[in-house]
């Protein structure tokens, strides 16, 4: 029995040094790694230049060379993500940070160092750049602005109807592409905004239709629409006749002298239409040989009123 006793005595501390030894370790080894990470290296790391604000005409070629070697002191931390990423990037505007010779953007590196110290952070300290400067070459395409058109199929519920015009965030578009596309586009409808019973305002987005546009770019290519709907009413309005371009001797007489003209208007504003807000006119130069009635026409009316009619479809008359 005491020699079982006397071995698990020797096992335990045997255990007991080989845990302390392994916890020693990994703490020297801790250690050495953090004094390692906290120390100062020198490195070159690619930084690619991104340009911003860049005319959608343009497009950057693929051959161009977009990369800055900047030559850092950093310390080991601020290095460890480079060992997942590679390069850096460094934003550049297009508008004021560079020049434009030919088809390339020029951007002075020496110049623009503060930028990339900027950007870099404080983290890493710059030391120089290569090269001094970048030709970033591109070529541009063609383009025109070109208004939109709105596609709508919409169905309002009974007394409802849309209250002035459709409104758009903006009602023009840039096209990009070849001349010879472009120049056979002369607008851009909207997909079809499909609505039914409608009785509330008109808020959407719409995409816009370019399906049938091959090799053709779009900006932007998604528009507002809005579109005030109100409660409608149909009011009449008994309103004279005027005959015009009637030969100076010629003297006729014409019946019915006042016409009852139809309109169609929203609640708020029916009050504030007037009679002498209709101008209802019979042009004596359309009669044809041995007509004998001349055809009404509605030549004003205000603007906020929808769809008028005119009750008489035919004014009679005869010469004296």
């Amino acid at each position: 029995m005491k020699p079982n006793k006397n071995t698990n005595i020797l096992d335990y501390f045997k255990n007991k040094n080989y845990k302390r030894f392994s916890l020693f370790f990994i703490a020297a080894f801790v250690l050495l790694i953090f004094s390692k990470l906290s120390s100062d290296y020198k490195q070159t790391i690619k930084v690619k230049v991104n340009l911003i604000n860049v005319e959608d005409e343009i497009i950057i070629k693929n051959d161009s060379t977009t990369y800055i070697d900047a030559y850092v002191e950093a310390k080991g931390f601020a290095l460890v993500p480079l060992l997942f990423n590679r390069s850096k990037e460094l934003i550049v505007n297009s508008k004021n940070n560079v020049t434009i010779k030919g088809n390339q953007f020029i951007f002075d590196v020496q110049k623009h160092k503060y930028l990339l110290e900027g950007q870099l952070g404080n983290s890493y300290q710059l030391l120089s750049v290569m090269p001094d400067t970048l030709l970033i070459s591109f070529s541009k395409r063609a383009s025109k602005v070109v208004p939109v058109e709105l596609v709508k199929n919409i169905n309002y519920a009974v007394g409802y109807d849309l209250k002035g015009d459709f409104n758009f965030n903006t009602d023009s578009v840039k096209i990009v592409g070849s001349a010879a596309m472009v120049n056979k586009i002369n607008s851009i409808k909207t997909e079809e905004l499909l609505l039914t019973s409608v009785n509330q305002p008109i808020s959407t987005s719409l995409n816009l239709d370019i399906s049938s546009l091959e090799n053709i770019e779009v900006f932007p290519k998604i528009i507002q629409v809005s579109g005030d709907v109100a409660r409608f009413t149909e009011g009449i309005k008994e309103v004279p006749v005027i005959i015009t371009n009637q030969p100076s001797n010629v003297n006729i007489n014409y019946f019915p002298k006042t016409v009852s003209v139809s309109f169609y208007v929203d609640l708020e504003d029916y009050n504030a239409v007037k009679t002498d807000d209709f101008r209802v006119e019979c042009n004596y130069k359309d009669l044809g040989n041995n007509q004998t009635y001349l055809l009404p026409k509605v030549v004003k009316k205000p603007s906020f009123v929808k769809r008028v009619n005119i009750r008489q479809k035919r004014i009679d008359y005869i010469k004296l």
